[in-house]
């Protein structure tokens, strides 16, 4: 049993459309490359059938890693979410006070974390310090090049 993760309905479809494809059509090119090395003979010194059997191998650890990400998800509720305090699925929008700077982003789960587009993943430091505050307040968050001071100054969906 894998750990429970948190996520959007379109984030659990990505995930499965991922899996569909590893499996209708990555599988079968690979037990086809697989088919073709073994056919040239000798496999003591085919460099071919080792690394088919290689992105063979990695090819069913991705598959089992998606699989256990699916039967863990959880799908959120987005009606349901609540903006008086930070969660998960809320966007933020904050101010650090070490610059001015004023950014924004949504909290997702970590399979959907993807920062070009603002999604921040709820295992990182900054979303683990906002988790639970208020619009208002201000949290220290430690990063590899110090301590950054933000504002929470809105929080939405």
């Amino acid at each position: 049993m894998g750990e429970v993760s948190y996520i959007t309905e379109e984030g659990l479809r990505k995930l499965k459309e991922e899996l569909d494809h590893l499996t209708r059509v990555e599988r079968p090119a690979i037990s086809r490359q697989i088919a073709e090395a073994r056919d040239k003979g000798d496999l003591s010194e085919n460099a071919e059938y080792d690394a088919a059997k290689e992105a063979q191998g990695m090819l069913e650890m991705k598959i089992a890693k998606l699989e256990n990400l699916i039967a863990n998800a959880r799908v959120i509720d987005e009606s349901k979410i609540d903006t008086s305090t930070v969660q998960m699925m809320n966007r933020v929008k904050l101010k650090n006070l070490n610059n001015g700077q004023m950014m924004e982003y949504t909290l997702v789960s970590e399979t959907e974390a993807d920062l070009k587009t603002g999604k921040l993943s709820i295992q990182t430091p900054i979303a683990k310090a906002l988790i639970g505050k208020k619009a208002g307040e201000q949290v220290e968050v430690a990063v590899p090049s110090g301590t950054i001071s933000l504002e929470i100054v809105e929080i939405s969906i």
